[in-house]
């Protein structure tokens, strides 16, 4: 749609019911747009957030739009969920329904409503570049809370149109105290589980009752293919994790590498974690310029320190990233994002060590 046509004044705003989404609809509307929220019903079971989410729209007196998006999020994200851990690798699934679900909805519903804006309760900021018509994400004032980590995948198409309300705040207690001064029941609400379609963080159960997944036993080796133990199957484990492997050498031990091909798990020392030289696929940059050669800093998780490193290309589309300092446990299937100086300037999915 020619955004030419949308109202300037009108924002669609990704709504959950929580504190950061309602925190968000009150400054847009002090700011003076017209806001209207949308809830994302990801199993399609109208589920109790969707009524707090309609509680806090209707004492904001802003309209709630409901969408069902279990189709789209099934086969996006839950798919690919499933797909990743079967494959031996680690996924990162808010990465993947930012980008193929949640904003492509948004878009959608403002388009529809005539809204030239969208927004979120994300921790990030927006940057017009100076050189260009591009917008790039910004790191937010408190780093602590940033989440430009999770929005490298989003493109021209999102970033021009996207809102980010809460870019300012540096305490989470202050926008608890804005809902606080206004009255709203909901500001003591405690902060979301990581993955939001998985029941205490339980991922196992998740896999194995919900999706009926079937993990195998195989054998634990070390990095000469020397047999150590058995496992209870690959998707139990990640690159980096030293507890519950179920078995003791009288040395703290650490899974290196899941060879899902050979349902094999390798096991090492905590040195052997530790790389310089990162592979990634399904790369993604947020603007025309590629940063390739340029100093630049790094993170291989959301929890990670930004650390210096620098873009290689690889003849077959890959790129390799190359930290002055080594990193530790970098897992196939996360996220590796960089950064230029304050803004993030893409992304890709770590591939091979």
């Amino acid at each position: 749609m020619n955004t030419t046509e949308l109202d300037n004044k009108k924002v669609v705003l990704g709504m959950s019911g929580g504190v950061d989404s309602t925190a968000a609809a009150l400054i847009l509307m002090e700011q003076g747009y017209d806001v209207t929220g949308l809830y994302f019903d990801v199993f399609g079971k109208g589920e109790n957030s969707a009524e707090k989410a309609k509680e806090a729209a209707d004492k904001l007196g802003i309209p709630l739009v409901y969408r069902d998006i279990s189709k789209q999020f099934k086969s996006k994200v839950i798919t690919y969920f499933y797909n990743e851990y079967a494959s031996g690798r680690t996924p990162n699934p808010c990465t993947m329904c930012n980008k193929t679900v949640k904003f492509n909805v948004l878009l959608e519903e403002a388009d529809k409503l005539g809204c030239r804006y969208i927004a979120t309760g994300h921790y990030a900021d927006t940057l017009k570049m100076p050189d260009s018509d591009d917008v790039v994400i910004k790191l937010c004032s408190n780093i602590k809370k940033d989440q430009s980590y999770m929005l490298w995948r989003l493109g021209q198409d999102e970033l021009r149109r996207v809102i980010f309300p809460l870019k300012d705040f540096t305490s989470k207690e202050d926008i608890r105290d804005i809902l606080r001064n206004k009255g709203f029941a909901n500001a003591e609400i405690k902060d979301s589980q990581e993955i939001c379609f998985i029941a205490n963080d339980d991922y196992i159960s998740f896999l194995t009752e919900d999706m009926g997944m079937k993990p195998k036993a195989g054998k634990f080796v070390d990095k000469f293919g020397n047999t150590l133990g058995m496992h209870q199957g690959i998707i139990r484990y990640t690159v980096g994790q030293r507890k519950g492997l179920g078995v003791t050498f009288g040395k703290p031990v650490f899974v290196t590498e899941i060879d899902a091909e050979n349902n094999e798990i390798v096991l090492g020392d905590n040195e052997d974690l530790f790389k310089k030289e990162i592979i990634s696929s399904n790369n993604s940059f947020c603007t025309s310029h590629k940063y390739f050669g340029m100093p630049l800093t790094g993170k291989i998780r959301y929890a990670a320190k930004f650390s210096p490193c620098v873009l290689e290309h690889m003849e077959d589309g890959r790129i390799k990233t190359v930290f002055e300092e080594p990193q530790r446990a970098p897992t196939p299937g996360q996220s590796i994002v960089w950064y230029f100086e304050d803004i993030m300037i893409g992304g890709g999915i770590i591939d091979k060590i």
